[in-house]
C-alpha cells in the first residue's frame, strides 16, 4: 500500500489558504500532523483527511442561538 503525501503547496491549494499560513500553523503546533523529510515538509493525506474531520462543527463554540431563530414571525 502506497501513502500518498502533499507537500506544502499541495495543501495550501487544497484549503485555499497561503504557505505561509501552514508555516506558521507548523510553528505554532496548529494543522494536520506533518513529516520532514531531509528539510523538506510532507504531509500523509491520511493526516490531512483526519485533521479535516475533526474540524468538522454544527456550531461555532460561544455563540449562542435564541429559541426563535429561523423562525419566522
Amino acid at each position: 500500500m502506497t501513502t500518498r503525501h502533499l507537500n506544502q503547496t499541495e495543501l495550501a491549494v487544497r484549503w485555499t489558504v497561503s504557505p505561509r499560513t501552514l508555516e506558521r500553523w507548523r510553528f505554532t503546533g496548529e494543522g494536520p500532523q506533518f513529516m520532514k523529510i531531509g528539510g523538506r515538509v510532507a504531509y500523509r493525506l491520511e493526516d490531512v483527511e483526519a485533521y479535516e474531520v475533526e474540524q468538522t462543527r454544527q456550531a461555532t463554540p460561544g455563540v449562542r442561538r435564541s429559541p426563535n431563530d429561523g423562525v419566522a414571525a
